[in-house]
């Protein structure tokens, strides 16, 4: 099983997550979105392997969002590269599993299981 994690380790969420994967004997591609941020078009590729729009992949009450809100198009695209840009809006985890082309958001962090 090919396994990819959008993670924070600060996060607690996001480090549960990645601790149930791992109980499972699974180690996955860990990529740290903050330091590494998604291209605009990893973000629309998320969205579809999620199965909702760019909207609901956001973190709203975070700081970046709020600063912005008000000026955000609602169109994918646009949202897309503004995450690029501003990866702590991005709701965290989120996990690929690569080979499905199937991913989900690890709030609550058992919602992995889905792919396992």
């Amino acid at each position: 099983m090919s396994l990819t994690i959008y993670h924070n380790p600060q996060c607690s969420k996001s480090r549960r997550t990645l601790e149930l994967i791992r109980e499972r004997g699974i180690e996955p591609r860990i990529v740290e979105y903050l330091k590494n941020p998604p291209t605009a078009e990893e973000v629309l590729a998320l969205a579809r392997q999620l199965g909702r729009p760019v909207e609901a992949m956001l973190r709203k009450q975070e700081e970046v969002y709020k600063a912005a809100a008000g000026t955000l198009s609602h169109e994918d695209e646009a949202l897309a590269r503004w995450v690029s840009e501003h990866p702590r809006a991005l709701e965290r985890p989120v996990v690929v599993d690569e080979a499905r082309g199937k991913a989900v958001i690890g709030r609550p962090p058992e919602n992995v299981l889905e792919l396992l």
